[in-house]
């Protein structure tokens, strides 16, 4: 369960050498956000930061738009400007680290996710009672969602999550599976439902199932323990363990909103089974090229 999975990662350093040097792991990021969206630093300070700690490729992945909410995201008018930003960075500078333009596609965004090195697909919200409910703001409000239509029960809610994540890839077209279990973003200590429900593992291991079959690559997302949210990772251990034990492979990231979480918490996950290294999966993309 993610409550007992109480490690606190590290911080990463800003010295490059000394950040990139003990693991493969180390030496790239690809779910970060900018000010295209709710990151808080102009791409340009992304890509100097990156390369002051030594990495060798950055993937930016701001959030695509979203009509019921367009709070955190992208704005429809501005995807072409994010395109072409990206791209002059990359050719700028390109004799020191190679830069990836990816989007964060949201299950009901509304704008289309080709034209993009990578995508990530992540769920943010469920449709319940013809309302569109929020997985990952305050808490009380997933509370307030599972009494207005669930009664009561978050596991119950978890079905409809888990079903839309499932559906995730063949809707988004996605890479990366987004932070695979979002919904227990407060659910530190179990405080707000059992992870050990039967029906809660049921749902998941169902949609662990669908991805897997579609041979999706799923993330290990650091964060909401680098703004404090968590204590652990996207997926929880019981999760990973299970997607690996299924052939899945992971890579991580640090769902990065400011330049100094860049890799947050990598160098305590460098062991994890089934990871791919930055390397590997900028290698398979036309983008990367």
């Amino acid at each position: 369960m993610a409550g007992a999975e109480k490690r606190r990662l590290s911080r990463p350093g800003t010295d490059g050498p000394h950040a990139v040097s003990r693991s493969p792991f180390l030496l790239g990021d690809f779910h970060v956000h900018s000010t295209f969206s709710d990151g808080k630093s102009a791409p340009e300070d992304v890509v100097l930061a990156a390369i002051a700690r030594g990495m060798r490729y950055i993937g930016f992945s701001d959030h695509s738009h979203t009509p019921h909410d367009e709070s955190y995201c992208m704005r429809k008018e501005r995807a072409a400007e994010y395109r072409g930003v990206i791209a002059r960075l990359r050719e700028k500078y390109s004799d020191r680290i190679t830069v990836l333009c990816g989007v964060e596609q949201d299950y009901y965004s509304d704008m289309p996710s080709d034209g993009y090195d990578y995508v990530i697909g992540s769920v943010h919200y469920i449709r319940a009672g013809g309302e569109f409910c929020e997985i990952d703001g305050r808490p009380e409000r997933l509370v307030a969602a599972a009494e207005k239509y669930f009664g009561g029960s978050i596991a119950a809610l978890s079905e409809v999550y888990y079903e839309t994540v499932s559906d995730v890839a063949a809707v988004t077209g996605a890479d990366i599976v987004g932070h695979f279990d979002l919904l227990t973003k407060h659910n530190g200590g179990g405080k707000l439902f059992s992870e050990s429900d039967p029906v809660y593992i049921s749902a998941w291991t169902a949609a662990a199932d669908r991805l897997l079959a579609g041979g999706r690559l799923f993330e290990i997302n650091t964060g909401a323990i680098s703004r404090g949210y968590r204590n652990s990772p996207y997926p929880s251990a019981e999760q990973r363990r299970y997607i690996f034990s299924q052939g899945g492979r992971f890579i991580l990231s640090g769902d990065s909103h400011r330049p100094e979480n860049l890799c947050f918490g990598f160098e305590d996950l460098v062991s994890e089974p089934g990871l791919i290294t930055p390397e590997e999966f900028a290698r398979g993309l036309k983008g990367a090229e």
